[in-house]
């Protein structure tokens, strides 16, 4: 698929617009997903992952053919992610009730996984409160544990995203499960 990729990325850099448009289509989900991890609005997310692709196609020259495409975009996306989560002011929590409802908090607009609810429900109560838990990390753990954990990319490839040492992965994924660890030891 990374070959795909490369072939969609020379013909961008030719000025084919359609090819890009190839691209977005592949990588759409992924990066939406990740940038909703990282800032558990969908919204937000949304228009993150928009720009993403803009900033990818106006820098597409910059990209290195040599290196994987997906982590680069993955870059740009958490980097776009980090510098928005460092604007915004802490104005609401999940269990916060929001205002002009009756009883529903902020639980309520997380994505539902179309589970039979006699069957998961404590099961997504758990996976809830972990992500809340995980959302709760300092945002230099929390993008580091969710590359990690929960999108599965390498120490090399966290370390390329991130743009940081390999050894600063290492210390921040094991500090990370560290608090990770301290905020779940009662479940």
């Amino acid at each position: 698929m990374e070959t795909l990729i490369k072939e969609k990325i020379k013909k961008v850099k030719k000025g084919d617009q359609t090819a890009f448009e190839d691209i977005v289509s592949f990588y759409q989900h992924k990066i939406y997903q990740h940038c909703y991890r990282m800032l558990g609005n969908r919204h937000e997310a949304e228009d993150i992952a928009q720009e993403a692709f803009i900033r990818a196609y106006v820098n597409i020259h910059t990209y290195d053919v040599n290196r994987k495409f997906s982590t680069w975009l993955y870059r740009i996306a958490t980097n776009l992610t980090i510098d928005r989560i460092r604007k915004r002011k802490p104005d609401y929590y999940l269990d916060a009730e929001i205002t002009g409802t009756e009883g529903l908090n902020m639980y309520s607009q997380l994505a539902a996984d179309n589970r039979l609810p006699d069957e998961e429900a404590e099961s997504m109560e758990l996976q809830q409160y972990i992500h809340h838990e995980i959302a709760s990390l300092p945002s230099k753990y929390r993008g580091i544990i969710i590359l990690r954990y929960l999108e599965d990319f390498s120490l090399k490839e966290i370390s390329e995203i991130m743009d940081i040492p390999l050894g600063t992965v290492k210390t921040r994924i094991h500090r990370g499960r560290e608090a990770l660890r301290k905020k779940l030891r009662h479940v």
